[in-house]
């Protein structure tokens, strides 16, 4: 099946997926495995490899949801094992909580969605925002027993804040592929200003947004009221004492700082043994292992050490699951990849063309519902446009600018199962599924949309 009815088997099997884990409650990994192999088959993906007269190979149904399950491991696996790992030593000792303690004292009690939200905006500027989340959420665990806020809020608006510089403001590689693509990477400041103006609107619709469903929707972790009420001072002497601000910090902001380099040393094409070593130690796997050392070292000076095993065990007991369904997510990715979709959303682009600044955004936004991938409806949308630049009238390098950031908007609309970050915000944020939809996915779409209007008025601007 190819063209437009495969559009609609897609459309179809999403409704059906999530039928099966809402209603027969189905788990999702085999939800999703079994959607994912039927798709493949519909979709004309042959059930063996086959040799084409070029010389080359067509992956078999089997092939591709082997490379979808081992690609999301070899991408985030071992992040999310190790930032989790880091989280757990951070609440063992009580780190989680002087962290807490320091955000509550910055921007105060009443706030602390809004400082999750800026937190997450400012970490995902180096920072993928997957590897992100998993390394801010023993923050914001730790806030919603300290100040009692939704845990629900906390995690659209920590997932917001990392969503939005994650597609809009380079050195993440997405942004700055799509720059480089459109022909402006060489105004790479440029861009980080304007992605940090179109934040602006989609970061506050997130937050009112966060607000009103943390009401109405409840996550398996919301912290018990009898907790709440807990002085601090009695919160403290269950650990005994609490570390230092900088022995607490130090676990997540060293991995934070690397990539940080390791991105800026990239982004300057720097070259020799020193930012070799940095873009070693800044590669997210290595940033995380030198974190957990540091957590380690926060561990045995709390006297904990012979505990680490048992916390090990326990971590990798709870990440087994996420692992499992943010892989199977990776399948039905690489099977909408692999499928004839992209091909034919790609040749009849030519339709929207005459929507203007409006054209990168749904092209941009269909892509990105369809295969999964932010980073992926970044760099193929930026290749589809990049020729129309003329025809669409845009030829300055702020108009262009400008482009980037309504693919980057459309590249956030919208975040569901078949995007890792849906099952990373929904599985840490201790949120079933259907839960997820209501939450992330519906808030995605509401800074997509926020993120069209404010280019929009831009446009007419510039």
């Amino acid at each position: 099946m190819t063209g437009f009815p495969l559009i609609i088997a897609f459309i179809l099997a999403i409704v059906l997926m999530i039928f099966m884990i809402s209603k027969f409650k189905i788990h999702p990994f085999i939800s999703i495995m079994c959607i994912s192999l039927v798709l493949g088959l519909i979709a004309g993906i042959p059930i063996v490899d086959v040799k084409l007269e070029d010389g080359s190979t067509q992956a078999g149904i089997a092939t591709v949801i082997g490379q979808g399950f081992s690609g999301t491991f070899t991408s985030i696996g071992i992040v999310i094992i190790l930032g989790a790992l880091i989280g757990s030593i951070l609440e063992q000792t009580g780190a989680a909580l002087k962290l807490a303690d320091m955000v509550i004292h910055l921007v105060g009690k009443k706030h602390p969605v809004l400082a999750m939200e800026l937190m997450g905006w400012v970490v995902s500027i180096p920072v993928f925002c997957d590897s992100g989340f998993v390394i801010l959420n023993p923050i914001r665990k730790a806030l919603v027993s300290r100040t009692g806020a939704s845990s629900v809020a906390m995690s659209v608006g920590l997932a917001s804040g990392l969503f939005a510089s994650h597609v809009f403001i380079p050195p993440t590689p997405g942004p700055i592929a799509a720059a480089n693509t459109l022909g402006i990477g060489d105004n790479l400041l440029l861009v980080m200003g304007l992605g940090a103006l179109c934040s602006i609107l989609p970061l506050a619709c997130a937050y009112f947004y966060a607000q009103i469903i943390g009401k109405k929707v409840k996550a398996d972790d919301e912290a018990d009221a009898a907790e709440v009420t807990k002085s601090y001072e009695e919160l403290v002497a269950e650990y005994g004492k609490l570390p230092n601000g900088f022995s607490a910090l130090a676990p997540i902001i060293v991995p934070i700082i690397l990539m940080a380099l390791s991105s800026i040393f990239t982004m300057a094409k720097a070259e020799g043994a020193f930012p070799d070593i940095i873009k070693f130690l800044g590669t997210p796997i290595i940033a995380l292992a030198v974190g957990v050392i540091f957590a380690s070292v926060q561990l045995s000076t709390a006297g904990k050490m012979k505990e680490f095993y048992n916390i090990c065990n326990e971590t990798l007991k709870t990440v087994g699951p996420i692992l499992f369904v943010t892989a199977a997510g990776g399948v039905l990715g690489k099977v909408i990849a692999s499928s004839d979709m992209v091909n034919y959303i790609s040749d009849h682009a030519t339709v929207l063309s005459a929507m203007g600044i409006l054209f990168p955004f749904l092209l941009s936004a269909i892509l990105k519902s369809a295969q999964g991938s932010s980073t992926v409806a970044l760099t193929t949308t930026a290749g589809i446009v990049a020729p129309l630049l003329p025809v669409l009238g845009f030829t300055t390098p702020v108009q262009i600018a400008l482009v980037c950031m309504a693919i980057g908007a459309g590249a956030m609309t919208v975040s569901h199962a078949n995007d890792s970050y849906y099952w990373v915000v929904t599985n840490f944020g201790a949120m079933s599924p259907e839960r997820g939809y209501k939450t992330w996915t519906v808030a995605s779409l509401v800074m997509g949309i926020a993120a069209i209007i404010e280019i929009l008025i831009l446009s007419f601007i510039f």
